[in-house]
């Protein structure tokens, strides 16, 4: 079921831009890529400019290697204990009221037994996205672009090994729609599903506003446990709910991108994606 047709197009667009644009260089001119992608200039400006409102051009710099580091520079969120005030009831993330709970540590640690998880295929923003939700909410996300809906399906389905997995997109088309933007005066559940300590982190990303980013230290320092920076981004890197839980916006100290579990090319696209609409 798709939610938006040609997201997936846009998405899968701006990604041959990715590697044109690394390998170009950021001299390239937009007649240049235009060209190199097969278009005219003025279709692949109006393109961009209505899936992220801005023009390529800006768009171009948001998705060079070095604008994780400018973020880092100009937008760090550091984040305080007290800034995590009220997160356990209704926050604002993408412009969309998030609501979420979390599963107890007991029946986390059954493995999904005696849970049905429905589940779906949509079109997002950044390519196919597998969408799974349990009754209280959505419960994963994660992006096929670069591993294939096999590996992706695979990969969601591990987390829980003992639950019940249900094809059922109709069920989720509300929670998708409003977790996508199409319907975003709708809140979007979250059913996060984790140990205590992964909770906590995801708990911190969602402190994190859209356009900004933070480092694996500074959600560290925010859980209570500046010491454990690994421990943190592994956490990170499980995070089952890709974009609603923002782990795309926690960078290396250095500025590095770091790792993100459903490709980098992702990430990049997202950050960009973010900065882009901050700014339109």
């Amino acid at each position: 079921m798709n939610i938006q047709p040609d997201q997936s197009y846009h998405f899968g667009v701006m990604r041959r831009a990715i590697n044109l644009i690394d390998a170009g260089g950021e001299g390239m001119t937009l007649d240049r890529l235009a060209a190199q992608m097969g278009m005219s200039a003025a279709h692949f400006q109006r393109l961009f400019s209505a899936w992220v409102g801005v023009s390529p051009k800006r768009y171009q710099q948001y998705l060079t290697l070095g604008h994780a580091k400018s973020l880092l520079a100009d937008r760090c969120t550091v984040l305080e204990a007290a800034d995590k005030a009220g997160l356990s009831g209704t926050g604002r993330l993408h412009d969309l009221f998030i609501r979420w709970e979390a599963m107890s540590p007991g029946d986390f640690a059954r493995k999904g037994a005696g849970l049905t998880v429905h589940w779906g295929w949509f079109d997002s923003p950044f390519g196919p996205a597998l969408v799974m939700g349990t009754a209280k909410g959505i419960c994963g996300i994660g992006f096929a672009t670069e591993a294939g809906e096999a590996a992706t399906m695979a990969d969601m389905k591990g987390r829980w090994p003992k639950a019940a997995f249900v094809e059922a997109p109709e069920r989720l088309r509300p929670w998708v729609a409003s977790a996508f933007g199409v319907a975003a005066e709708q809140a979007t559940p979250l059913h996060m599903i984790g140990a205590p300590f992964q909770i906590k982190v995801w708990e911190a990303l969602l402190a994190i506003p859209s356009g900004h980013v933070t480092t694996y230290g500074h959600i560290a320092e925010a859980i209570g446990h500046p010491k454990a920076v690994r421990a943190v981004g592994t956490a990170v890197g499980r995070n089952p709910v890709g974009l609603l839980i923002p782990c795309h916006r926690a960078l290396r100290k250095s500025g590095g991108l770091g790792g993100y579990h459903w490709g980098l090319e992702v990430k990049r696209g997202i950050l960009a994606w973010e900065s882009a609409r901050a700014e339109a």
